[in-house]
């Protein structure tokens, strides 16, 4: 089983998003040296706790810094662009480091209304991922009016990041499939059945290939793997309450804070779901997770306000599986 990673830029209490940036590239060499396969970096837009705003270009700093693994997106969110203009960052990515650059997309658009203004779309333009998925291949196929220079004629390897239907759109352009269990995993299993049944062999991928993305934290004990999570259930309790994505914080001050009602249930919440323990404990349940699903690969998240405690995580994941 291959193990990947997401890295979404968190910013942490008291630091800049230029730290954050900056941790996210010594992160990826990090990670490489672990052996992972694949270092994806996320889209976000107007939002105070996340700094990664521009995929493409923090994916080539990333492939800059590193040499062998595999360097992408997860993904672009194609509702906010024009598939020209995303053929060709990507193009100009797989021309300056070839065969190493994923081409990771998805159908969100903007986290509040004011964002989605600000970027020109509304939810609505969801609905056209499809189509513009299409047009985007093409791009790198020569089926446009238009070439799209440097993309034209390259094979730059492409993902549909999804939940529910992008899974169908992922089957009926035959791509790969990114999908997690944000909707709960029996809505997860659904898809994946969905996916499989209904996939379309293409130019780009020949059979059904699905990556399972998961929040995975491992540590010396199970409740110092869980106060891993905490930070980042903190931000999206936050976030649910009161409509602010905020830095991280260190857990001892999340645990310490008082919460309302609302905030205590939205913070129980985000902690359900993902997969925490001793590098055992982890293990066995990645590995259950893995056959209910058929994945080839596991793409990891995790988020946190301790940087060494992460890398911790991440190698005593690795070392599972070398």
């Amino acid at each position: 089983m291959k193990l990947s990673v997401l890295d979404r830029s968190r910013v942490r209490a008291g630091h800049t998003h230029a730290e954050a940036l900056r941790d996210t590239v010594a992160f990826a060499r990090q990670v490489e040296q672990l052996g992972y396969h694949r270092f994806w970096v996320a889209e976000h837009h107007g939002v105070p706790g996340v700094a990664g705003a521009a995929p493409t270009v923090l994916a080539a700093a990333v492939a800059a810094a590193t040499t062998r693994i595999r360097v992408g997106t997860g993904g672009v969110m194609l509702p906010n662009h024009q598939p020209l203009v995303v053929a060709e960052q990507f193009g100009v990515l797989e021309s300056l480091f070839p065969g190493r650059v994923d081409m990771g997309l998805g159908r969100s658009v903007g986290f509040i209304k004011a964002v989605r203004r600000a970027l020109g779309h509304d939810e609505s333009d969801a609905a056209e991922f499809g189509a513009k998925l299409t047009e985007l291949l093409g791009y790198f196929t020569g089926d446009r009016p238009v070439r799209g220079y440097p993309a034209h004629g390259l094979r730059v390897a492409p993902f549909v990041l999804a939940t529910g239907a992008g899974a169908e759109v992922a089957a009926a352009h035959g791509l790969p499939l990114v999908i997690g269990g944000f909707r709960g995993e029996e809505a997860m299993l659904e898809a994946i059945a969905g996916y499989r049944a209904g996939f379309r062999p293409s130019v780009w991928a020949a059979e059904p290939h699905v990556v399972v993305s998961a929040t995975v934290a491992v540590a010396g004990t199970a409740d110092e793997a869980w106060r891993l999570l905490v930070p980042e259930a903190w931000a999206m309790a936050h976030a649910r309450t009161r409509g602010e994505f905020p830095p991280l914080r260190a857990p001892e001050d999340v645990l310490a804070t008082p919460m309302t009602d609302r905030e205590r249930a939205a913070f129980e919440q985000a902690l359900r779901g993902h997969l925490f323990g001793t590098p055992h404990e982890v293990g066995e349940a990645l590995d259950a997770l893995v056959a209910r699903t058929g994945a080839a690969e596991v793409l990891v998240t995790t988020s946190t306000h301790d940087r060494d405690a992460l890398l911790t995580s991440y190698r005593l994941l690795a070392d599972l599986y070398r």
